[in-house]
């Protein structure tokens, strides 16, 4: 029989063993004990201050709720599989302790509104300290890039030189990416603040509750609206894996460049031993191993968006047990984007930048052309002239085996006697990298200047 199940009252067989395991979640959702217990006490006080239930029963109830938090957290309240998750351990237990008071708690509520509210509790917990991560991570790029203001390296399209660029501008770029990253879990954050407790099952209860005490002391913005949508609502799961997906695919770029910046083909840059491993058979070998991970992990991240958007796309309402799936796909991916955003920012400040071998190779490649272009612009040439006087100059120092910057009179005149050496002459890096000296261009200045206002603002983010 299943009489032992909260649930057991309509069966008259027990669950199959194997069904038993399958059906389980204990394993993924026991870590939202905190926030099972922090919607029980609420929904227990609604009930007292509602006349529903007794003062005795209530004091009972947050009684044994402190108790088994407290005995949770020292280890000596193990879940057990048998029920099922940790909505149902925890009420039997608390039955166990504190008798008919605890069989009481369940009133005017169902494991579909409980385990919607924890799931909304919980994450946005992980959400706040998702951000924390996301701050630590700006702020060692911008140490960092304050460091190499006016550091000179290549600036890439189609990973082929383009422009030269400062470093700390290079790492600037991943600061406003992570903005963005902020930005998108704020906002999924707040859409989320909204509380499902008081829905039940689907259709509401018929007990005079108080929606609006149990969502204020909650801490949500208001109740949910609609008790159908409010159970079967997976928005905020797959919102928060987005942003999950999104932020990591950001670092997953960021993964890629040090990875090739490491290499012997560029060598612009090294990470400290701490965050490398070595080869078994190849002894010269330091792999960047942290960053790879970062890389491979994203894939992991964007699969759980993946897989909860193929499993919501079809489920009728209300709730359905395929829900039972969003916990371990949204948990894994904030455990996973936690991680790599720390090694990140625990790795940056001891890289080593090769300062001397990014400016060779941002001295070469040609990426001063645009500005020769520029140049013969404001000496009254139409920039497509201008374009097609620069690309026939590059062809020029190709066949010849020199550089724009070392054009003499002859090789000049015989491209366009409008072509000069005064303006080729000029083409240093550092020129070409001064002369961009407006918002959210390269120079140095611009890039002392941005990290000034970022500091600012995640300290006082941080405060």
């Amino acid at each position: 029989m299943s009489k032992d199940k909260l649930w057991g009252g309509r069966f008259n067989a027990p669950i199959n063993e194997f069904v038993e395991q399958f059906n389980a979640s204990i394993d993924v959702d026991g870590r939202m004990y905190r926030e099972d217990i922090a919607g029980s006490r609420a929904h227990a006080r609604m009930l007292g201050q509602q006349g529903i239930l007794s003062d005795a029963d209530v004091k009972q109830i947050l009684a044994g709720l402190n108790d088994m938090e407290k005995a949770i957290e020292e280890g000596a309240l193990p879940f057990t599989v048998a029920l099922e998750d940790v909505h149902m351990n925890i009420e039997a237990r608390l039955t166990e302790n504190i008798g008919d008071a605890g069989k009481r708690l369940h009133t005017a509520r169902s494991r579909n509104d409980q385990v919607a509210t924890d799931t909304r509790l919980f994450l946005r917990r992980r959400v706040d300290e998702i951000q924390i991560r996301i701050r630590t991570l700006q702020t060692a790029l911008v140490n960092l890039a304050q460091c190499h203001a006016d550091t000179i390296m290549p600036g890439f399209t189609h990973l082929q030189t383009a422009q030269p660029v400062t470093f700390g501008h290079h790492l600037l770029a991943y600061v406003e990416m992570l903005r963005r990253d902020a930005g998108r879990f704020a906002d999924a954050r707040a859409r989320m603040n909204q509380c499902p407790l008081g829905s039940a099952a689907l259709a509401g209860t018929t007990f005079p509750i108080d929606r609006h005490a149990t969502a204020r002391e909650l801490g949500f913005d208001a109740p949910c609206a609609n008790s159908l949508d409010a159970v079967s609502d997976r928005d905020f799961v797959l919102e928060l894996l987005a942003a999950c997906s999104i932020c990591a695919v950001h670092l997953s770029r960021f993964s890629e460049e040090v990875i090739l910046w490491m290499s012997a083909q560029f060598r612009f840059i090294d990470l400290p031993d701490a965050f490398c491993t070595g080869s078994s058979i190849m002894p010269q070998k330091k792999n960047p191993d942290m960053p790879e991970l970062v890389r491979g992990k994203t894939g992991g991240i964007i699969g759980g968006l993946v897989a909860m958007l193929c499993t919501v796309k079809a489920l009728p309402l209300a709730y359905n047990k395929d829900m039972q799936e969003d916990k371990g796909a949204v948990f894994d991916a904030f455990d996973q984007l936690e991680g790599c955003l720390r090694v990140f920012a625990d790795m940056l400040p001891g890289m080593k930048v090769n300062k001397v071998i990014m400016h060779k190779a941002a001295s070469s490649g040609f990426s001063t052309a645009t500005d020769l272009a520029d140049a013969l612009v404001r000496a009254g040439i139409p920039f497509r002239e201008a374009h097609d006087i620069v690309g026939r100059s590059v062809s020029w120092c190709i066949e010849h085996d020199t550089e724009l910057h070392q054009m003499d009179a002859a090789a000049c005149a015989a491209i366009d006697a409008r072509l000069t050496v005064a303006m080729t002459s000029q083409l240093s890096v550092e020129a070409c990298v001064a002369a961009r000296n407006h918002i959210g261009g390269t120079a140095p200045d611009q890039v002392r200047t941005q990290c000034a206002a970022w500091t600012q603002k995640l300290e006082a983010d941080n405060a």
